[in-house]
């Protein structure tokens, strides 16, 4: 007789993964309040995480992008007080790479290296007097 039963009759439906999904939804993002939602990765201070939007303006932000194949370019942003141009002249020196400064309207100068050259440049900047907890590394 179980052998005349079709094999996805055994398996779940949509509608049973649609509510289990909805079920485990519901008590992962428990309401405190009725139309407040807590979101598991926003910060503390603020339900969206809009609290530090200016104190980003403190730190310096070391990203890399993926270019075309196996190609990145790694981008350093928020050093108003030093001279890009001789910072650039340095990283290329010291990390054998190719760079550009690039002048951006909302970010000011932005320095692009070639290559992932994101723990040779916060090495350098924390040999030079930085403190670490300035410098903020992004990328994958």
């Amino acid at each position: 007789m179980f052998a005349l039963v079709p094999q996805f009759a055994t398996t779940p439906t949509f509608s049973s993964f649609f509510v289990a999904l909805s079920l485990f939804a519901l008590a992962f993002y428990e309401r405190s309040e009725p139309h407040e939602i807590r979101y598991p990765f926003a910060d503390e201070g603020d339900a969206l995480g809009e609290s530090n939007v200016g104190s980003q303006q403190n730190y310096i932000h070391i990203r890399i992008q993926q270019r075309n194949g196996r190609k990145t370019l790694t981008t350093l942003q928020g050093l108003p007080k030093y001279d890009s141009k001789k910072l650039l002249k340095a990283f290329k020196k010291e990390f054998a790479c190719n760079g550009t400064l690039v002048d951006d309207e909302e970010l000011g100068k932005v320095i692009q290296l070639q290559g992932d050259q994101r723990l040779k440049i916060s090495t350098f900047l924390t040999d030079e007097g930085i403190p670490k907890s300035t410098i903020k590394l992004h990328g994958f």
